[in-house]
């Protein structure tokens, strides 16, 4: 039985955490909006900051909304590397499960090394229902050496679990990810649009089309989300928009052009302006109903 540490129990956290108590784990739990009681019933212990986390767990999880959160957890007061330098045991791992900067990434992982402990990076894929169910797939940035310490925690989370390179590659793989499930989501919004604008049924539609080359996970889910106008995260706008503004720096340091990427992430801009931060990323068809909606009255004026 592992001791592992898990900081961050969102709406993906908390079920990840429940897997890994129910895989025979002992977990020491801390989220700065307090730990569920559903955990603590199934047998996870309270720590009263993630520097207690870090001093007492052998593996220690981050499951945090962004870049800057992961950042102040890991080197901000009472975070994880006070509780490491406070350990006396022996060289411990932190896998961060976030999505974030790659860049920022390899920067941690080498503080981290210097103090003696290892870093892996390991988002994940899959949404709310892929940690409900531990289907996420995860991808992994690190040392083999440190993948096959920690490949058997996290298969407890996941279906898929693949090493990409060393630290910084699940990051970079993450954001490819979200370039793809992004362009996906916000076609399926147009074609169910269009449907509905020509006056045919979008269910209809929906369903002939995941019996064809136009299948994809986006259309079963999110097009169902979109038909029903089921709006409730799911994965936040404001997380995915926050992705994508990842996605297009890193694309600018390196020289790249990502037309489509940059197009969806203004749609998502638009859904923050009204007011959808904590909406599903279904809801971009919010905005693309909008802007056709704004069109047909142009042409009636």
């Amino acid at each position: 039985m592992t001791t592992i540490g898990f900081i961050g129990l969102g709406i993906m956290g908390k079920s990840m955490a429940g897997h890994l108590i129910n895989g025979g784990h002992r977990l020491l739990l801390h989220s700065r909006s307090g730990v569920p009681e559903d955990l603590i019933a199934l047998g996870g212990s309270t720590a009263s900051s993630s520097e207690e986390v870090a001093q007492q767990a052998d593996i220690i999880i981050t499951m945090l909304p962004d870049t800057s959160d992961v950042e102040k957890v890991l080197f901000g007061d009472n975070g994880i590397v006070s509780g490491l330098q406070a350990s006396t045991g022996g060289r411990k791992v932190v896998i961060d499960m976030s999505s974030i900067s790659p860049l920022a990434t390899r920067e941690f992982a080498a503080r981290l090394d210097t103090l003696g402990h290892d870093y892996a990076d390991a988002p994940v894929s899959g949404g709310d229902i892929g940690a409900r169910d531990a289907t996420l797939t995860i991808m992994v940035g690190a040392s083999q050496v440190v993948f096959d310490r920690i490949q058997p925690v996290l298969t407890v989370m996941g279906k898929s679990v693949a090493r990409i390179g060393n630290v910084g590659a699940g990051q970079v793989c993450k954001v490819a990810n979200q370039i793809v499930v992004s362009s996906a989501i916000e076609a399926v919004a147009e074609a169910l649009l269009f449907a509905s604008k020509a006056g045919v049924d979008p269910t209809k539609v929906r369903q002939a089309l995941l019996g064809g080359f136009a299948a994809s996970k986006a259309l079963e889910v999110h097009g169902q989300r979109m038909i029903e106008r089921r709006f409730e995260p799911g994965f936040r706008i404001e997380l995915h928009h926050k992705d994508l503004n990842i996605a297009l720096q890193s694309a600018a340091e390196l020289g790249v052009s990502l037309p489509n990427t940059a197009t969806v992430r203004e749609l998502f801009s638009a859904c923050l302006a009204h007011g959808g931060a904590t909406w599903d990323n279904s809801a971009i068809v919010k905005m693309l109903e909008k802007l056709a909606n704004h069109e047909i009255q142009k042409h009636q004026e």
